[in-house]
């Protein structure tokens, strides 16, 4: 069964893939930030991933089903393929990627939301005038080494310009630390997107928890 997409999803809202958690099993990566309480999950291998794309359907496969069991959305990154091949609740598409259009297109009838990177006023103004998108993920906020292709920082000034342009709820993404969170807030996101803030978290409990706490009213 697939969910809908609400706004609230994007409050706590996890990516990973293999390459961003060497020497550990992303299947009990997830299992914990799941316990913690994200509230969506993209699974997001290519850069360093070491993968066969066998491999890489596999994981996804098992993953999808932790994220089912947990009532947890599931989005995949860029593949429309394997989206579709691991009834994905969602996909998430870069500004490089596939045309957002296509991607619609591509999913149509298939109950996935879609997800667009924009990180400029006029991807925003592009992204408006598409029917089909549901939210946008706008960055980085602040500078991060998580993306070797990461566009320029925004900063929370330009995020809240963006989330006042936008018709679709946003999630800020990039470089984003729990003492950023109030600000981040306070500029209009509905959430934020985090790979290493997890990943490396010492706490994820807690850090799952003030994320969620953060965007409470957003």
């Amino acid at each position: 069964m697939s969910v809908t997409f609400e706004s609230g999803l994007l409050r706590a809202y996890f990516v990973a893939g293999s390459q961003d958690v060497p020497g550990r099993d992303l299947r009990d990566v997830l299992a914990t930030m799941l316990k913690a309480g994200i509230t969506a999950y993209q699974f997001r291998d290519k850069g360093a991933s070491q993968l066969t794309a066998d491999e890489r359907l596999a994981l996804g496969r098992d993953l999808r089903e932790q994220c089912r069991a947990a009532s947890v959305p599931f989005i995949v990154d860029d593949d429309v393929e394997m989206a579709l091949a691991l009834h994905a609740d969602g996909i998430h598409v870069g500004q490089s990627d596939a045309g957002v259009q296509r991607v619609i297109d591509a999913v149509a009838g298939q109950n996935l939301f879609v997800g667009l990177s924009c990180s400029m006023a006029e991807e925003v103004s592009a992204a408006n005038q598409v029917s089909g998108i549901d939210y946008l993920g706008s960055g980085p906020i602040y500078p991060t080494t998580s993306k070797d292709d990461a566009d320029p920082v925004i900063g929370t000034a330009g995020l809240a310009r963006l989330v006042d342009q936008a018709n679709v709820p946003i999630v800020a993404i990039g470089g984003v630390t729990v003492a950023s969170l109030p600000a981040i807030a306070q500029a209009g996101a509905a959430g934020v997107a985090v790979i290493t803030l997890l990943t490396n978290s010492t706490q994820p409990v807690a850090d799952v928890t003030a994320m969620r706490r953060a965007f409470q009213k957003n």
